[in-house]
């Protein structure tokens, strides 16, 4: 079999083009998911039972439910349930966030969780305040905690982006198909991508599990 190589050198900008959309797409996955879950997993721990229990319930159910279904939920059902009509990019933001959030969520839990309860008590002993000790105690440590997991859910936002190639968004995957329809290519077309992606998120989890072994004594207790 021989390599069309020209294919993907003549499409380089284009495809470039896909993989800012899919970075960009990642990024915003990425923080909005580590907002909401987080945010979810205080909510829970902390908050009144009647709000630890719809949480749990939302935690479930998107880790019940596969991403590529709550992202055509949201594309298609959500403008004729609502009328809010989300571009697709918008749709893939919102849709791709809230179901990671549910394993951030998770995540944020078991790393407060693992945190000694003696600790708690000697802050509450020393008369700090339950945020005091959130932030003070609790918290730096499980978020050394939590890194390795996180290294997990960062490529998991990267490469969940592709899903979003079903409702027309720009990205790598959507590009990428385009460029091997036209040239019939699909063979050195489709390796590329697997290059890029593999180039994109190598060093991400590489990098994170270099950060977790130089700091993780700070995590012990």
């Amino acid at each position: 079999m021989e390599l069309n190589l020209s294919a993907v050198l003549d499409s380089w900008r284009f495809l470039l083009s896909g993989l800012g959309v899919t970075l960009l797409l990642a990024a915003g996955v990425t923080v909005l998911s580590m907002v909401a879950g987080t945010l979810l997993a205080l909510g829970r721990l902390y908050g009144p039972r009647w709000l630890s229990a719809i949480i749990i319930f939302y935690i479930d159910s998107m880790r019940a439910i596969p991403v590529l279904v709550v992202l055509v939920w949201v594309y298609f059902a959500l403008p004729i349930a609502t009328g809010l009509n989300l571009p697709p990019f918008w749709s893939a933001l919102l849709s791709l966030s809230a179901h990671l959030a549910a394993y951030v969520a998770e995540v944020v839990r078991a790393g407060i969780q693992s945190v000694r309860p003696g600790q708690v008590r000697a802050g509450m002993a020393l008369g700090m305040s339950r945020s005091q000790i959130l932030r003070k105690i609790v918290m730096p440590q499980a978020v050394v905690r939590m890194l390795p997991a996180f290294g997990s859910l960062l490529s998991l936002a990267v490469k969940d982006t592709a899903i979003a190639t079903v409702i027309a968004v720009p990205e790598l995957m959507r590009r990428a198909d385009a460029v091997a329809g036209q040239t019939y290519a699909p063979v050195e077309v489709f390796t590329t991508v697997m290059i890029l992606y593999f180039l994109v998120i190598f060093p991400l989890t590489r990098g994170i599990d270099m950060i977790y072994r130089r700091i993780s004594f700070l995590g012990r207790s």
